[in-house]
């Protein structure tokens, strides 16, 4: 009980306090442009009920000049204070319920004048609509006391039942307000799931469809690879590493795949493999098994100790996709790959010498890799050079500001 008693007090004080004391932050400024409009007409509306207001005081009153401006801007200036800042507005008006009854005459209905008791009003209103419940009954309770201490006996009752409803109509419309924000924003929570949950059923779809086809047939792959030898007899030494060779590159795929796999059916990375993708390290292996299986392949890299991993990871997949590129559609020709680090950015470009089968510009391959220069912020750029084919891409380190 001891550590529930203060939170208690707190969760009952903090309303009051935010009424009394605490920094207001002004509301956003009316966007439609007939404010702009109206705006000057309420301030001149509120000038000539000021001066209503002074030209009452002065009939009904026996006060100096100088009390009676001072009463009747704070009759009128809260209401003005009110559209953005309308517990400041309260805090205002208050206080002139206590001055606003000075000098009053006895056949006055009422101690306070007629635009003070309009204004009030319209700042408990304009409080109640926008503060939260507990703030308004606070201001409700507070503004009803100078009510009952001054108001003459047969109207007490009365200005207490207009306070209460002004109050309890504004609370209404502000219940009803924060209901629709809350409902609006659950459906755009629903929305985002919604949209969020069939991205994940369409990655498991790809996911399902990947490993029924594609790993199934490299598997297949892998296996038919190695066990040629003993299935077919008469193989030569160089055949036999032939196929070694094929079987090994078939797993690593299948490798490959699985973590692309496990990729694609993690929900918020929680699932997501945790084995080191490939990067600019790992360059070197990759030409020497593009060098095993045919390619004449020259690599040439300097300056890559400073590369980021991710821009490493593009750039291997980039290679990757050119040898695969360059060994399809320009077999036996020569192809070279030169990665060279700058203090920014990693230039990479691969050449491969075209035969008698041009080189495609199209298809799926050209179009991730010129996705992965991109997401990085980087160009990629793929198509004819005289006798060669060229890719070449500008990666940067950091992606540029929009």
């Amino acid at each position: 009980m001891e550590t529930i008693g203060p939170a208690t007090r707190r969760n009952a004080t903090g309303p009051l306090r935010r009424l009394l004391w605490l920094r207001e932050l002004p509301r956003p400024a009316p966007r439609r442009r007939s404010w702009w409009y109206a705006a000057p007409l309420s301030l001149l509306a509120l000038a000539g009920l000021g001066l209503a207001a002074g030209a009452y005081l002065e009939d009904n009153r026996n006060l100096p000049g100088i009390v009676i401006v001072i009463m009747a801007a704070g009759s009128v200036l809260p209401v003005a204070v009110c559209f953005r800042r309308p517990v400041l507005a309260w805090r205002i008006a208050y206080p002139f319920l206590f001055l606003g009854v000075i000098n009053a005459a006895s056949g006055e209905p009422w101690p306070w004048n007629p635009v003070q008791i309009f204004g009030f009003l319209v700042v408990l209103g304009r409080l109640a609509i926008t503060q939260q419940s507990a703030v308004t009954l606070w201001a409700t309770v507070a503004s009803l006391i100078p009510v009952f201490l001054f108001a003459p006996t047969a109207n007490a009752w009365g200005g207490v039942l207009l306070v209460v409803a002004i109050a309890a109509l504004g609370d209404i419309a502000f219940r009803r307000r924060r209901t629709r924000e809350l409902l609006a924003r659950s459906e755009e929570l629903t929305e985002q799931e919604r949209a969020k949950r069939a991205v994940l059923e369409e990655r498991a779809r790809i996911a399902r469809e990947m490993h029924d086809v594609v790993a199934h047939h490299m598997s297949m792959i892998a296996v038919r690879a190695e066990t040629a030898p003993y299935r077919v007899g008469g193989l030569g030494a160089a055949a036999e590493e032939e196929l070694a060779t094929i079987a090994t590159a078939a797993r690593a795929a299948l490798t490959d795949m699985r973590r692309l796999l496990g990729a694609l059916r993690a929900e918020d990375g929680a699932e997501a493999p945790t084995t080191p993708q490939p990067g600019l390290a790992d360059l070197g292996a990759l030409v020497e098994n593009a060098q095993a299986a045919g390619v004449d392949v020259t690599l040439t890299a300097e300056g890559l100790g400073k590369v980021p991993e991710t821009v490493g990871l593009a750039a291997y997949r980039i290679v990757q996709e050119a040898l695969a590129n360059a060994a399809r559609h320009a077999p036996g020709g020569p192809v070279t790959v030169e990665a060279r680090g700058a203090s920014d950015r990693l230039e990479l470009t691969v050449r491969n010498r075209r035969t008698e089968v041009s080189a495609s510009g199209g298809g799926h391959g050209l179009i991730g890799m010129r996705e992965r220069a991109a997401l990085l912020g980087g160009e990629l750029t793929a198509g004819p050079d005289r006798f060669d084919f060229v890719v070449h891409a500008t990666l940067p380190f950091e992606r540029p500001t929009e």
